[in-house]
């Protein structure tokens, strides 16, 4: 196997959603991470979208007690091991290139990359994956379309993400192939700005009350 699955998923199965993270300044990253923390969610994905992600990263391992950290927008080995070396528990990417899963193999970090087609779930099949991320998830079919594929693929698991919220997280984790959602509805960039960190953990607290099949 390819992917370390048995460090993967109870990190991610500890609670229905995911966080996706985009942190604009270290400052917050903190605080951020202890409210979503307070609300049950503990893996918690920080995008390297911004300047600041990596850095947020190590923050947030060396400081926030009960946090899995891990770094999403992984595009290549480069960020893999930038990732890694900052204190990463799991890396997340947008797709799946062969480049990427080449750079990923046999490492104790896992990686979970995405998916919008059931050609690329295929791909990762091969390479030994039992996890995925199925991304952008409402604009390439959203439920149904994971559904369709559940029956074909009973080999892969997968976190939609992308156009995912409170209305509609429960579609997806009803579905027997889902282990969980990301979305970055439980950390409004409003919320972020103003501190307003008690709003935050009950956004957290909601998302966690929700379940996976």
């Amino acid at each position: 196997m390819t992917q370390n699955l048995s460090a993967l998923l109870p990190i991610v199965k500890a609670a229905p959603v995911v966080p996706v993270l985009i942190i604009e300044d270290v400052k917050t990253a903190v605080p951020l991470a202890r409210a979503l923390v307070a609300g049950g969610l503990t893996a918690l994905e920080v995008t390297l979208r911004t300047p600041a992600a990596l850095d947020c990263i190590r923050a947030i391992k060396a400081e926030v007690e009960g946090a899995n950290i891990g770094a999403g927008t992984i595009l290549n080995p480069k960020q893999f091991d930038e990732a890694v070396a900052a204190g990463s528990s799991f890396l997340v990417s947008p797709g799946a290139s062969p480049k990427l899963i080449a750079h990923a193999a046999g490492s104790p970090v896992p990686l979970l990359p995405g998916v919008a087609t059931a050609g690329e779930a295929m791909f990762l099949l091969e390479e030994g994956y039992g996890a995925a991320k199925f991304f952008p998830a409402e604009q390439a079919g959203g439920a149904p379309y994971l559904k369709a594929l559940a029956s074909p693929l009973p080999g892969l698991m997968f976190c939609p993400t992308g156009g995912v919220s409170l209305k509609n997280a429960q579609s997806y984790l009803s579905l027997p192939n889902v282990m969980c959602v990301g979305g970055s509805w439980v950390a409004p960039a409003a919320a972020i700005a103003a501190g307003d960190w008690a709003a935050i953990t009950t956004l957290a607290r909601e998302a966690f009350e929700l379940r996976a099949a």
